[in-house]
């Protein structure tokens, strides 16, 4: 009689971000065995708590690396240190400490994978640092042009096309603009409910998103998948004005105007890359994995964010 495989084993880094969280459990029901990075003693308490195992890992610590990945065969690279609000996000010198883990963490980490004979090492990365196309459908192959806070996205993607080169399965998961109920959503709204618009850009521009949980479910999905890059977006991309309107008729508000090119303009390259239109498209995704997101558009996903956001205040 044959003995059952052993269960695949699975590190996640970043895993209490809002797409780690989501991530665990769904790794868990397919029967990994997950381990999970948490920072604090709280943190891991908080991870232990979704069932997995919590260890603390310095990710720029090569060599501790390499001996927390013994056995481990798929890496789930999640890490990022985000600036805490929007308004920070426009300052550069936020991103210095998203940078390092970017740049420095995810190659640290993807070396230490491969000397540990990990299997598949998958790197997060930022989709809308796509060049500007219009009405056009985006995918995998659409030029790309990170303004400077981001350029750091291209080096964590190096990382994981070198594990592949290096004899691995290495894929990159280029996320659109994540939404669900945390304080960026209830941030823009507040922003909104001023009159101000949260979103530049053209009205008619388009802005590509996903959900917090649909992002997670594809995460799962691709560990299975052919290693190479992938779109992680909903169906229907929303233009901004379509987008925008979903969230203030979720929150009951009016719908602000445009916000002044002026403002935009005062924003710099940061503010141009979050204007330009990127209709993506996640055909490769499910192409290759069979998965379908729960929310095919914003029009869905943000009333479910919004009631989220309003019961946990409650």
């Amino acid at each position: 009689m044959t003995a059952p495989a052993a269960p695949q084993r699975v590190l996640v880094t970043g895993a209490t971000g809002v797409v780690g969280v989501h991530a665990i459990p769904l790794l868990l029901a397919r029967g990994f065995e997950v381990t999970a990075i948490g920072r604090s003693e709280a943190k891991r308490r908080e991870l232990e708590s979704l069932g997995g195992r919590a260890i603390a890992l310095d990710i720029f610590d090569e060599a501790a690396a390499r001996a927390a990945l013994e056995g481990i065969d798929i890496v789930i690279n999640l890490a990022t240190h985000m600036p805490a609000s929007a308004m920070k996000m426009l300052l550069p010198w936020s991103w210095k400490e998203n940078d390092r883990v970017r740049r420095e963490g995810s190659a640290a980490l993807a070396r230490a994978a491969r000397a540990a004979g990990v299997r598949r090492f998958m790197q997060e990365s930022f989709a809308p640092i796509y060049e500007d196309g219009g009405d056009r459908w985006i995918d995998e192959s659409w030029p790309l042009r990170p303004a400077p806070y981001n350029k750091s996205i291209l080096d964590a993607e190096r990382s994981a096309m070198r594990f592949s080169e290096e004899g691995g399965e290495g894929v990159i998961l280029r996320f659109a603009s994540f939404y669900g109920p945390d304080a960026m959503l209830r941030e823009l709204i507040a922003t909104a409910r001023k009159g101000l618009s949260p979103m530049a850009g053209p009205p008619s521009a388009y802005w590509s998103s996903i959900a917090h949980e649909d992002a997670a479910s594809a995460v799962v999905a691709l560990v299975d998948a052919p290693a190479g890059i992938y779109n992680v977006c909903d169906n229907v991309p929303l233009t901004r004005r379509e987008w925008l309107g979903a969230l203030c008729a979720a929150a009951g508000i009016k719908v602000p105007r445009p916000m002044p090119k002026i403002m935009a303009m005062l924003g710099g390259k940061t503010v141009e890359l979050l204007s330009r239109s990127q209709r993506m498209s996640n055909r490769k995704l499910k192409t290759a994995t069979g998965w379908s997101p729960k929310y095919p558009s914003a029009r869905e996903g943000l009333p479910a964010a919004v009631r989220a956001l309003d019961s946990a205040v409650k």
